[in-house]
């Protein structure tokens, strides 16, 4: 079982926000099912309105509870918001919120998910100072304390804003496109840290940047998307890549384009191969067909060999 709390503050007195109910209703859409339709996460939606006292730190800090002391296989836990930072650390500001009483401390956000009964529990902040989560001093020098099973993926450092665009956050627009399946792996898999390399590239460096921190032993998918290679055609590579030396290519490998029999539909093959980095042609022969013409070979690369392997020992 998978659960996710997405919380989305748009409602403040001072500072009012355009993109955080957006951004939960975008996050419901790509996490609580994957892309063939299948349920994925099963969402609870805390969203403000008009009334002050709609998320409340009292109010907060019992939805993390109920999401953090609940046995499951996936804890999500989402804001969209503002933070505030203090000399004390960071907080998630709640339409209660004020001075010297800024909000929910990320410090006890950690604690509870280092607490939680959750197996594998993921936190993505979208807020101003959130980088700061899960950190503590030790003789001035900052460190991250996380148990093992918790990861944090956050839109800016401790000391950065995080921003808005087009009535979405910047941050929350991009963690949507890796979900959709601009992150995915040859196998169509989203995991957080594919997430936050797509974030990572995306994001100006001059702004905002993200922040990732993770204490895991394995690496969980969030989202199952269509796998960029049929697996039906994945698993034939020992088939086609039986020899080490590669496979060789000749004229007879571009006769009858577009049937399904024959070395065409090999040739088919090879170039989903090509087209997503497990193979090259040699003699640094940049097209499959041109290589072919030549007779010449292609060979798989570092991760072609490793998706090779994982087919001979049956782990797809």
């Amino acid at each position: 079982m998978r659960r996710a709390l997405l919380v989305g503050i748009n409602h403040y007195d001072k500072n009012p926000l355009k993109g955080p109910i957006p951004d939960v209703d975008r996050m419901k859409e790509v996490i609580s099912k994957h892309e063939n339709g299948d349920p994925n996460f099963d969402c609870k939606l805390m969203i403000s309105n008009s009334d002050r006292h709609t998320i409340t730190m009292v109010n907060l800090k019992s939805k993390l509870h109920d999401l953090f002391n609940y046995e499951t296989d996936v804890a999500l836990f989402y804001f969209s918001g503002h933070g505030a930072s203090t000399n004390l650390g960071s907080y998630l500001v709640t339409q209660d919120a004020e001075k010297f009483n800024e909000g929910v401390s990320l410090s006890e956000v950690i604690t509870m998910a280092n607490n939680s009964k959750a197996m594998e529990v993921i936190i993505i902040l979208d807020c101003c100072y959130s980088g700061g989560g899960g950190n503590f001093s030790e003789l001035g020098v900052r460190k991250a304390i996380l148990r093992e099973g918790v990861s944090i993926l956050t839109a800016s450092k401790d000391s950065q804003y995080a921003m808005e665009r087009g009535g979405y956050g910047v941050f929350t627009t991009i963690i949507y496109e890796a979900l959709q399946g601009g992150a995915t792996d040859i196998l169509g898999k989203v995991n957080v840290a594919r997430i936050y390399n797509y974030v990572d590239i995306v994001l100006n460096s001059w702004r905002q940047r993200p922040v990732f921190k993770s204490h895991v032993s394995k690496m969980i998918p969030l989202r199952n998307c269509n796998p960029k290679i049929p697996l039906k055609i994945l698993r034939k590579l020992p088939e086609y890549f039986e020899d080490k030396d590669g496979l060789p290519l000749s004229e007879n490998y571009l006769e009858h384009v577009g049937s399904e029999s024959g070395l065409s539909t090999i040739m088919s093959h090879l170039r989903a191969y090509h087209a997503n980095g497990l193979l090259l042609p040699e003699d640094n022969i940049t097209s499959l067909d041109e290589c072919a013409e030549k007779s010449k070979s292609c060979k798989l690369t570092p991760l072609g060999i490793y998706y090779k392997n994982l087919v001979i020992n049956d782990r797809i």
